[in-house]
């Protein structure tokens, strides 16, 4: 028999369920008759054997698909077989892959995803959010450079390109995963312009400005906060989710846990006196572990708190982070050798990087705790116009 559009308009079901006709010349190319809710359904269909069992693709419905082009899709098929390949399994896999959406992989991804709390947030808003929800209904393996691009682009016109550029960030190390857990093959990211992201700030406060935000800072929280954010160089979150398990007030220590570091290592200061009378001002309450902000979360009204500050202190066009910058060149200027300065403020960097962390796993106690006491005094001095106490170390000189 030969299939074409005559001859399969003859055939019938004689009273079968299901039938599938062949044809002669083109061994695998059949057409299928099937009774389905009282209806007879017409398809053409290429079938052949794959490691001793049958399969079967249909190639289209006989009411859409005319003879010849059914045709021409079936040698597609069985030039694919004999080639070695399996189309039926290609396409079972096709079908699997088109279920994981790159919205459903997201989720994946985050809830997997073990980082800091706030990091969490920033990488759920880009990836869960606006940023990319074009491409959200996609398959996740056949979202483009194109889309990608065409995306940034979007984001860049509504929302600026230093919001583009995170956005980049986060879908590239999302697909950075994703590649390693064999979902995709590729990174559709790789390639796409990279947005400006802005110059990094610079800014560090001269001794008459980071005394007149000392001055300001009231008895509130956040005026306790910056206080110690002056005086052990911590990031703003460390100090503002601190809770009383952490400090030792017998060694005078501040330990900062893994999981609130941003590096994932548990990062361990020394308090200084001065630092030690801040906390011991924040009132303890009993049903709850955290110093700072209210019910199981710190601190959070940071825009407030910063705003009446500005008022306050006059000085303004800084930002909290400003201060740990500020902190670190002048301990820099004081004398403190920088290992010991990146040690302060938990950097995985520098003398750390590399077969070098690998073999020192020194914390440097002892400097540290020179550095912050020197760093202590040299506040106390700007602060209350007094005398230092505190010599900086100078190396002798060399013979």
């Amino acid at each position: 028999m030969k299939l074409d559009a005559k001859t399969v308009a003859a055939l019938k079901l004689d009273g079968k369920q299901d039938a599938i006709f062949f044809d002669d010349a083109m061994p695998g190319f059949g057409y299928r008759l099937r009774l389905s809710g009282g209806t007879v359904r017409r398809s053409w269909v290429a079938q052949y054997k794959r490691a001793g069992a049958t399969r079967r693709i249909t190639l289209g419905s006989a009411e859409v698909l005319g003879a010849e082009a059914a045709k021409v899709a079936a040698k597609k098929v069985l030039a694919k077989v004999a080639l070695g390949e399996d189309p039926a399994r290609e396409r079972a896999d096709r079908r699997d892959k088109d279920r994981l959406s790159l919205r459903s992989v997201v989720d994946e991804y985050l809830n997997a995803k073990q980082v800091r709390p706030r990091t969490l947030a920033e990488l759920r808003r880009y990836l869960t959010g606006s940023a990319f929800k074009p491409l959200h209904s996609m398959p996740v393996d056949v979202v483009t450079r194109k889309d990608v691009a065409s995306r940034l682009l979007a984001i860049t016109r509504e929302h600026g390109s230093i919001v583009a550029a995170r956005a980049r960030a986060a879908l590239s190390t999302f697909y950075g995963w994703a590649m390693r857990m064999g979902i995709v093959e590729f990174n559709p990211v790789v390639g796409t312009i990279q947005p400006d992201a802005g110059k990094p700030r610079d800014r560090v406060l001269p001794d008459e400005e980071l005394v007149a935000i000392w001055r300001a800072c009231g008895d509130d929280e956040h005026g306790k906060i910056i206080r110690l954010l002056i005086l052990t160089g911590c990031r703003r979150g460390e100090i503002g989710d601190m809770a009383w398990s952490e400090v030792d007030f017998e060694r005078g220590t501040f330990t900062i846990p893994a999981s609130r570091s941003k590096n994932g290592k548990q990062h361990a200061l020394p308090l200084m006196p001065m630092a030690l009378d801040v906390i011991h001002s924040v009132p303890k309450m009993a049903s709850r572990d955290q110093l700072f902000g209210q019910r199981s979360h710190g601190f959070t009204t940071w825009h407030v708190g910063k705003h009446t500050l500005d008022a306050r202190s006059g000085v303004v066009g800084w930002t909290v982070h400003d201060l740990r910058r500020s902190i670190a060149t002048k301990l820099a200027d004081l004398g403190v050798l920088p290992h010991v300065v990146e040690e302060i403020l938990g950097h995985v960097s520098g003398h750390k990087r590399g077969v070098a962390g690998i073999y020192n796993r020194s914390s440097y106690e002892r400097e540290v705790r020179t550095a912050l006491a020197l760093w202590a005094d040299h506040v106390r001095t700007l602060v209350e116009d007094g005398e230092r106490k505190v010599v900086p170390y100078a190396p002798p000189a060399a013979s």
